[in-house]
């Protein structure tokens, strides 16, 4: 093994253990019928039961697991100390900001009740569980609400996964006093949007697929990712089949109706749009200097959202990054809708601003091969149990 590696080993040894202390604080603060929903059976278990673990969302549906309004708050504070374990300051930041959007969203349409329950649009229903026991050497947890998502996962007392790492905001933009404006992904939107103006014109021919911009993210809420992956409609982003309530569930078909019908998109648009392990768009080594400035903190957006200690930031030296490929969709105008996805070597990142007049975003960093822990997991227990996991 070499230095960098062992030292490498070691950071994500220290996070896991500051996040082992931070969820045994938490569930020893729950009383035995909260801890009845907050957790749930180890990573790699059994596939069966490992299938909620694999499961996310970043609609305003159950994410489960315990909710704040579940919590008291001293229960709540412990929750979001083991949150801001697997985060930077400014990942914390940030996810604190598009929680409170909850608010600003619900005066935006009326204060009025959504989604089949009292209150639908709600900072308090942001759900935290954890997966095995935290003080064994391979456990998880999962935190999500409306547009957030983390997925963590520890396995030999090192942390192994953060992906899927969702981030949404709606509004994407929003007014503050003294003419200021609250964009909590200002970066992730615009680096990629200074990106594609930058790009000779041969290269634009090349890197933006369609002239228009899917309705989602193209690999949206999937466990998995594979060839041929499109977009899902919006009412397919949701925990269950449908709401009990007839009128509710009207309203939710309806609005993902109208949500792809703005697209205009056709088969060969979401054909050339839908997603291949073999990347589209253009590659990084076609970059020139300040392109490859341009792409480089654009990665930074996304993996700037984990703890320095655990990012794989330092690991995109020239020749990583001569294999990330970029791609858009849409206008390259401010204000218009538009999508783009960067591609590599264990890497995928989306990112979409089209509903709500293009006022309403997500961004998502994944690992196809290691998403959940999955490829950690399998060599863990490989090496250590003579085994596959699940």
């Amino acid at each position: 093994m070499t230095a960098v590696y062992i030292g490498a080993m070691e950071k994500r040894i220290e996070v896991a253990a500051a996040m082992a202390d931070a969820a045994q604080a938490w569930l020893a603060l729950l009383t035995a019928e909260q801890r009845e929903i907050a957790t749930g059976p180890g990573p790699g278990a059994d596939e069966a039961a490992d299938d909620e673990r694999r499961r996310w969302f970043y609609t305003p549906t159950d994410h489960g697991g315990l909710t704040f309004h579940q919590q008291r708050p001293a229960q709540q504070q412990a929750a979001m100390r083991l949150v801001s374990t697997g985060l930077s300051r400014a990942g914390y930041v940030t996810v604190a900001t598009t929680i409170g959007l909850e608010n600003v969203l619900d005066h935006t349409e009326g204060f009025g009740s959504r989604f089949d329950r009292e209150r639908g649009r709600d900072p308090g229903l942001y759900y935290l569980r954890v997966f095995g026991d935290p003080g064994s050497g391979t456990w998880g947890w999962r935190f999500g609400g409306h547009h957030v998502s983390l997925n963590n996962v520890v396995a030999g007392h090192a942390l192994v996964a953060t992906t899927p790492c969702f981030l949404g905001a709606d509004p994407a933009s929003s007014e503050l006093l003294g003419g200021a404006v609250n964009r909590p992904l200002a970066r992730v939107e615009d680096l990629g949007r200074e990106l594609v103006r930058s790009l000779t014109p041969d290269l634009v021919r090349r890197a933006v697929l369609a002239a228009k911009a899917p309705a989602d993210l193209v690999t949206a809420n999937r466990t998995s990712i594979a060839d041929g992956d499109r977009v899902v409609p919006l009412a397919g982003i949701w925990r269950g089949d449908r709401f009990a309530d007839a009128a509710e569930q009207a309203k939710m078909l309806a609005a993902s109706d109208r949500i792809e019908a703005s697209t205009g998109y056709g088969e060969d648009d979401h054909q050339a749009l839908e997603y291949t392990s073999r990347p589209k768009g253009i590659a990084g080594a076609e970059l020139d200097a300040g392109q490859r400035d341009l792409l480089r903190a654009l990665l930074g957006t996304y993996f700037g959202r984990v703890p320095d200690a655990v990012s794989p930031m330092a690991s995109y030296d020239d020749a990583a990054l001569d294999a990330v490929h970029f791609a858009w969709a849409g206008p390259t105008e401010p204000g218009a809708p538009h999508y783009y996805r960067v591609q590599g070597p264990r890497l995928l990142l989306e990112w979409d601003n089209t509903q709500r007049d293009a006022n309403h975003a997500h961004s998502v960093w994944r690992d196809p091969a290691n998403d959940f822990g999955f490829d950690a997991l399998r060599a863990h227990r490989r090496h250590h149990h003579g085994g596959t996991a699940s």
